[in-house]
């Protein structure tokens, strides 16, 4: 029994019918989670609408064009946009989602599943019986403690990425990924965008070096970046709007509030309790590397449920994990490599340990930086430049971390990633010949100076 049809439930139920199991999949909303309908997919679609409109703004710059080309309305544009991205994630129908899962063998049962003793689950008033149960029901959006914020026009990220038109201006709370990724999206429709962080840099750990790229890129497409500043309060103003009071002593009216402030995992009512297993500070459930849950022999959990790494290829690969241990294997989870995009243009891409992380867990660490400025790619290409940082365990000689800012950095922190998963000796990175020109060049240099200083 699966409880909750995201990416890692999706996945589990299928591959287990496939296998010739008996699986029963519940959901209370849509098979397939957030991530094709309310997130990972609508916003990359409305991500790739703003950066076209962005091209044709800098089209005589790329050489494209002699002259400036007008564009249209921007709300008008927008509409379209969300019409393209909609198109994209499905309309958010779920139909063709649960037909599949049904012609493999999944009983998919619609509702809100809670977990009894002696291996049950409560499906309203039916239960369902079954050896093993997988927790799988994904997060939400958290809300943070602002005063007034229920008394103002407000989004979550969903919310956001299903409306069909956008505020003339937006107040974003929060500096992670979402927010700087619809910060971006909104202000090429034209949007007076202010993102407020409550820590003075963009993107929560994520290397300084890299968060503080991002940060002058967003000001220069036109967001009004403020680090540092909380909001203490909101209020509605005559008009209909909302007004923000900061702890710096500004106030700013917007027509709408977009809370990206991170995001908790849904235990609640799932009877976890009853059962004994323990939750952590932020509502997730623990596991141990087979992701098996802590203190139990037959409930399993995956995805953002368990706090680890939430991303979707995180939650697919618990899914792996837990398919391979449920039939019969002894497979472990290895999140040493778990990649993290933010899919802003240019893109932000890290893997492994930030420097930092690396100095506190007492490594003996070598960091090396490349300014992607300096690549021939980078003249050819008109872009804004960027910046990799690599830190290497100077003891192993191994690449343990990456992070870059760059046009494409989603693609190319894969050598990274590879090298850090199969711990490939930095003599042997450093030998690498990368193509001519291509941004993946920036890799050279730091890693020869790496390789150098390593033991």
């Amino acid at each position: 029994m699966v409880v909750g049809a995201g990416s890692a439930g999706k996945y589990i139920a299928g591959d287990l019918a496939d296998a010739g199991r008996s699986v029963a999949l519940v959901e209370a909303l849509r098979i397939g989670g957030e991530c094709p309908y309310l997130a990972c997919i609508p916003s990359k679609a409305i991500l790739r609408s703003a950066q076209s409109r962005d091209d044709v703004r800098r089209l005589p710059d790329l050489g494209g064009s002699a002259v400036p080309l007008n564009l249209d309305d921007d709300a008008d544009a927008y509409r379209h946009a969300a019409r393209r991205r909609d198109r994209i994630s499905g309309w958010r129908d779920d139909t063709d989602a649960a037909r599949g899962l049904e012609e493999r063998g999944v009983t998919v049962v619609r509702g809100r599943g809670r977990i009894g003793p002696a291996g049950v689950v409560e499906v309203g008033e039916r239960e369902l019986r079954g050896t093993d149960i997988v927790v799988a029901t994904g997060s939400r959006p958290a809300r943070p403690p602002i005063d007034g914020l229920d008394q103002v026009p407000t989004w979550t990220s969903d919310e956001a990425l299903s409306a069909p038109d956008r505020p003339d201006s937006l107040l974003i709370v929060g500096g992670g990924a979402v927010g700087c990724e619809l910060a971006q999206a909104h202000v090429a429709f034209g949007a007076r965008v202010t993102l407020v962080e409550t820590t003075p840099k963009l993107l929560g750990n994520e290397e300084p070096g890299v968060a503080t790229v991002l940060a002058e890129v967003l000001r220069d497409h036109g967001v009004d970046v403020r680090l540092g500043v909380e909001v203490d309060r909101a209020e509605p103003t005559p008009g209909g709007q909302a007004r923000l009071h900061l702890s710096d002593g500004a106030a700013v009216d917007v027509e709408r509030v977009l809370v990206a402030a991170g995001r908790q995992p849904v235990t609640d009512g799932l009877g976890l309790d009853l059962l004994d297993v323990k939750l952590g500070e932020r509502g997730e459930v623990g596991i141990d590397d087979h992701c098996r849950v802590e203190g139990q022999r037959h409930i399993w959990a995956a995805g953002d449920v368990t706090g680890v790494a939430p991303f979707t290829h995180t939650a697919n690969y618990q899914a792996r994990i837990v398919v391979a241990n449920l039939l019969g294997g002894d497979a472990a989870a290895d999140y040493r490599a778990i990649p993290r995009v933010v899919y802003t243009e240019p893109a932000v891409a890290g893997v492994g340990l930030t420097e930092q992380e690396s100095r506190e867990r007492g490594i003996d660490t070598v960091t090396a930086v490349a300014d992607l400025s300096d690549r021939p790619r980078h003249s050819t290409a008109g872009t804004a430049g960027g910046r990799l940082v690599l830190t290497a365990d100077r003891e192993q000689s191994v690449l343990i971390g990456a992070a870059a800012i760059g046009p494409s950095a989603d693609e190319w922190i894969g050598e990274a990633t590879l090298a850090i998963r199969a711990q490939v000796p930095l003599a042997v990175l450093a030998d690498v010949v990368h193509a001519f020109p291509t941004f993946s060049e920036a890799y050279a240099v730091p890693l020869r100076e790496l390789a150098a200083r390593a033991r």
